[in-house]
């Protein structure tokens, strides 16, 4: 072998500025801070996912042109997430948090201003950016902040933060299109943004910029990481609606999105002597399988809530409002959670109560199998209850083993790599989720069509009594009453399709149990 063809071998970074350290209050307001920020990252894509009738409504677009708003957002959290804890280091936490909330608030600001869809869809690219800055240095900043005995309280806040603004985005939503306007969908942001502002100001430590690594960045690799995640990102948000290799815009943006992502990995593993992003560490201990843990957890938790809010505003026709109570049940538990919880991770192995976790939300996940068309807002009681606690347990656990299993001289690739295992995880189960359903409601439509003979007894009795009560009030009862037989099919169908999701959530919350057992105990000194 030539000397041309030996792979160049990665250099040492240049020495890190060590983190300035605070002591007191203001540690504790730095992480009020950095928590305010993981709240309202997290729930601006929620709390649009849910309002996007009426933001479609009031901006006088489309279907498939206002599908784009929740996708511009995520996009934006994409491209700046992979890179967002290198920016970190490079330029400070400081500097790039109070960039992410200045983008934040301008944007979430002129949304509602906007003269039309693609002024809005700028805006919710930008709110990503933003956004997207806050939660990669939340980690970073609690554990290197608090007193030891108190960081897994810290991690344990984290994990309920992000739990709970994913599920207050419906209740919110409802409240402001009902009492105010959906317009506060957007601005409810610029009243908790100055908040974080002033948290950041007196807690985040200021740290000078690191010329050396400014220098010896390597942003090829960067902006190959941004471009290619961020078109995976689009293809797989917008697949299930296109209906993913039927059409071209799908197709070229995830066959782009690969290429890109196959050079960045190229680039990172063999061609940069200084990668930004260590690709060999998910080769090391435990990391490959705990991001995969990662990823499955968000599979596993958007996916299901995906499929309560879809079963109620499809099958009883609820509003947001009506939705919110259902995922509260999920939010509010978390509160008390916290505090024996990380009094118990200081005692328990978190590979027992990740496992433990796990098995709670299968169990939560099997007994909405018994989901019927009759279900409301209190059947889901019993089983979101346990899923809540099951999610808090497994969350927490997994934030608590990915910071044991890593050194500090890992911690910057290891916040992208959670970033980006975190936000593909979530979209690859929502994706999967909404195909599965549509696909698993279009068999059972069928099945059930087999069987309703417009001959026999039972479907004239049926549609006998549809033409009573529809005579009085239509011209055309026979008509009327066969679209309300299609209709109740159709209707048991969808009820049909949730029950398999659910059974699909549990047997991936079963997975993740497996992937745990192979988990191998955390190194002493990580």
């Amino acid at each position: 072998m030539t000397a041309a063809a030996v792979p160049p071998v990665p250099q040492p970074r240049p020495m890190l500025v060590p983190w300035p350290r605070l002591d007191g209050m203001r540690a504790y307001i730095g992480i009020l801070g950095v928590l305010l920020g993981a709240l309202v990252s997290t729930l601006g894509a929620r709390a649009t996912t849910f309002g996007l009738a009426d933001l479609r409504g009031g901006l006088h677009a489309g279907f498939d042109e206002g599908a784009w708003i929740t996708t511009a957002y995520g996009v934006g959290q994409m491209v700046v997430g992979v890179a967002c804890p290198y920016l970190g280091i490079v330029f400070g936490a400081r500097r790039v948090l109070f960039a992410g909330i200045g983008l934040f608030f301008v944007s979430s600001l002129l949304a509602p201003l906007s003269p039309n869809l693609t002024a809005y869809l700028a805006m919710q690219f930008l709110s990503g950016v933003g956004g997207g800055t806050f939660i990669p240095l939340t980690i970073r900043f609690i554990v290197l902040n608090l007193p030891a005995r108190l960081t897994l309280y810290g991690l344990a806040a984290y994990a309920m933060n992000s739990e709970f603004s994913q599920n207050i985005g419906a209740a919110l939503e409802g409240w402001y299109a009902e009492n105010w306007s959906i317009a506060w969908l957007n601005w409810q942001y610029c009243l908790v943004l100055p908040v974080m502002f002033l948290c950041v100001w007196i807690g985040v430590p200021r740290e000078p910029v690191n010329t050396d690594l400014l220098k010896q960045h390597d942003w090829p690799g960067v902006a190959y990481a941004a471009v290619g995640f961020g078109l995976l990102y689009a293809g797989l948000d917008q697949g299930n609606r296109l209906d993913w290799t039927r059409n071209g815009l799908v197709v070229g943006l995830l066959v782009a999105g690969g290429l890109v992502t196959a050079l960045f990995a190229v680039r990172e593993l063999v061609v940069s002597r200084r990668p930004f992003l260590n690709l060999r560490l998910m080769l090391r201990g435990n990391l490959l399988l705990l991001m995969l843990l990662l990823a499955g957890f968000r599979f596993i938790i958007l996916s299901t809530a995906y499929i309560i809010p879809l079963y109620l505003q499809v099958v009883q026709n609820f509003r947001e409002l009506q939705v919110g109570p259902v995922l509260l049940f999920i939010a509010l538990p978390q509160f008390a959670l916290i505090l024996p919880l990380a009094w118990m991770l200081a005692r328990v192995d978190g590979r027992w109560v990740l496992s433990a976790g796990a098995l709670l939300i299968a169990i939560a996940c099997w007994q909405a199998t018994a989901l019927t068309s009759q279900w409301a807002t209190w059947d889901f009681l019993p089983s979101q209850a346990l899923q809540a606690v099951g999610q808090c347990l497994a969350l927490t656990a997994l934030v608590v083993l990915v910071v044991r299993n890593i050194t500090p001289a890992d911690a910057i690739s290891i916040g992208a790599l959670m970033q980006t295992a975190r936000l593909f995880g979530g979209e690859i189960g929502v994706a999967f989720m909404q195909t599965f359903v549509r696909t698993r409601e279009q068999l059972h439509s069928n099945l059930l069509g087999l069987h309703v003979d417009p001959l026999s007894g039972v479907t004239a009795d049926r549609l006998a009594r549809y033409q009573a009560a529809l005579a009085p009030h239509m011209d055309d009862p026979v008509g009327g009453a066969a679209r309300l037989l299609a209709g109740r099919v159709g209707q048991q169908a969808s009820v049909l399709a949730y029950i398999d999701g659910f059974a699909a959530a549990a047997v991936g919350a079963l997975v993740c149990i497996l992937l745990a057992a192979w988990l191998c105990p955390p190194p002493a000194k990580a």
